[in-house]
Formats: C-alpha cells, structure tokens, sequence
C-alpha cells in the first residue's frame, strides 16, 4: 500500500486518546512508507494528522476546494496540495491518488466522504481496502447500525464485510494491507439478501 487516504475533522475536540490515536497512525504510515492523502486543511483533526505525517519525515498530499482555501483553512507546508473546484472533485482525486481509506472521527463531512467511497467499493468502481479507526469506541454506534442493515436486510454481509475495523493504527493498517476486497457487486439483483 503505497498511499492512504484518511476521512476525518476539520474541528478536533482535545481528546488526548484520540491526539494519540493520529500520532500512532501517522508513526505507522511513515514506517511503511505509506503517504497520507488527505482534505488538505491546516486545522481539526486533519492538521493534526497532516503535521504529524511531516514531522516523521513522512509525505503529506492534500485535496481542497478553492473556496475552502480562500478561507484560509489550507495546510501550506504539505508534500503536494492540489486545488480543486468543487468537494466532489476533492472527493475524486483523493480517491484516485490512493490505494486504501481510512475515517477517523469526524461530523457530518468525514461520514458522507467516506460513504460515498464505501459505496464506490459497493459498487465495483474501485477496490480500496476501507478501514474506520474506531478510537476510543467513537463509531460503535454507527458500526450496529451497519449491522442493523445486515439483519434488516437492507445490506448483504459481504459488503458489511468490507468495512475493516480496530482501535489501534496498527493493526487497522496491517488489515488494509492484507485485505482481499470481495464486494457483492449483484447485491441490486438479489432480493433475497441472505
């Protein structure tokens, strides 16, 4: 795996599990000489991971809209940062510059990022491992609910399968990197589900 794309905050909450949590993830990516890709902002969550990308000697490439960067949110000291017109766009060309995805916790904007990209991977359009770092139980909630849709039969098991999770970089990384990604791509076909 040679470039990860990280879904997270643009806010961060001083949680110093979660603080921990980035810098464990970013020592792990730069050990293995893994790149981060990345929203391209300088605060919340992503600039603490971007930072600490840099401060191991690691590559950090960013993705952010133009009106995201004329409100001065942009991170200036990055690997590479690409300027794009739209949040679709960004969306995009993280996705193509990487080869696996990881969300760590976020609001509204990390979870509609990273379901679309789920949904690509549903959905056959790429095969990105795609891993959610559930630090601190931040995402039990949301996991049932996945589950929830596996038993409601609203989503078939094999794509509830291709959500990877742990709280530990580590190890979610090592999963992603050893991933065999096998969505059901007929699951529109099938109404029975199970």
């Amino acid at each position: 795996m040679k470039a990860i794309c990280v879904f997270c905050g643009a806010n961060f909450n001083g949680d110093p599990i979660l603080k921990q949590a980035v810098e464990q993830l970013a020592e792990v990516m730069v050990s293995r000489n893994i790149t981060l890709v990345f929203g391209g902002g300088k605060v919340g969550v992503m600039g603490l991971l971007a930072d600490a990308i840099l401060d191991n000697d690691g590559k950090a490439i960013g993705v952010i809209p133009q009106f995201l960067l004329d409100k001065e949110v942009g991170h200036s000291g990055l690997t590479q940062l690409h300027i794009v017109d739209s949040m679709h766009q960004r969306k995009q060309l993280m996705n193509d510059l990487c080869d696996g995805v990881i969300m760590l916790p976020g609001g509204f904007g990390t979870l509609e990022e990273f379901f679309e990209v789920l949904t690509w991977l549903q959905l056959g359009l790429h095969n990105h491992p795609i891993g959610v770092l559930n630090v601190n139980g931040f995402y039990d909630s949301l996991l049932k609910q996945m589950d929830v849709m596996v038993e409601q039969r609203f989503l078939k098991p094999a794509n509830r399968q291709l959500v990877l999770t742990s709280g530990d970089p580590i190890e979610l990384v090592t999963l992603m990197e050893n991933c065999i990604i096998k969505p059901d791509e007929v699951w529109f076909k099938d109404r029975n589900l199970t």
